[in-house]
């Protein structure tokens, strides 16, 4: 069953593949659809983003969608940057200036715990919200990057139980641990139930 994953972001489309796969949904990016243009991630939660997009794209392509907003919480910098993780350092910001902004408010500071929060909304293609959930990831924010993996802050994410980074583990691993991971777990049973009857998913 196809599935339209509402995102720009390769890192995130991705692991989408690989958590979505043993599911039985064929990813769809937005390029497969011909969409090219981004919907305005302008509500202050995760769970309001993920909504407007995955609706948007799903009424959009007339097809089920899958949409995500996922970042970053600092508890020393009062749970930023929050929502605007994408764009900590300013509009367009790369993922290494938005690290160098993070690393910089955060200097000197004591407090480093932080966690990855995400929330994922799935819509039929009427613009009916049929499944949500969300997922965390506990971690600590380290002094240096550190990994060549995953994406974003990833490599300035150390694990609480384990010395490594989030850009240290192998994809296997971090899907396991991850909050995507954790907020795709909690959707599996709505997913399968979508899947059983896609007549009405697909509206």
């Amino acid at each position: 069953m196809k599935l339209l994953v509402g995102t720009t972001n390769r890192g995130k489309l991705r692991e989408f593949e690989a958590l979505l796969a043993p599911l039985g949904f064929e990813v769809c990016a937005l390029s497969d659809v011909a969409i090219d243009t981004a919907v305005d991630e302008d509500r202050d939660t995760f769970l309001g983003n993920a909504e407007r997009k995955a609706v948007a794209y799903a009424t959009r392509a007339g097809m089920l969608a899958l949409a995500d907003d996922s970042g970053l919480e600092v508890d020393a910098l009062g749970g930023a940057p929050g929502v605007r993780s994408a764009r900590y350092a300013g509009e367009g910001a790369t993922d290494a200036a938005n690290v160098e902004k993070l690393l910089a408010a955060l200097a000197g500071r004591a407090d480093r715990s932080a966690r990855f929060r995400c929330a994922l909304v799935v819509a039929g293609a009427d613009g009916h919200v049929l499944a949500t959930a969300e997922g965390t990831f506990e971690g600590r924010i380290t002094d240096a990057p550190r990994g060549a993996g995953g994406f974003g802050y990833d490599p300035v994410f150390g694990l609480l139980d384990d010395p490594r980074t989030a850009a240290e583990l192998p994809a296997e691993e971090k899907h396991a641990r991850s909050h995507r991971g954790a907020a795709l777990r909690g959707l599996a049973p709505q997913l399968a139930a979508l899947r059983a009857a896609p007549r009405d998913a697909t509206g």
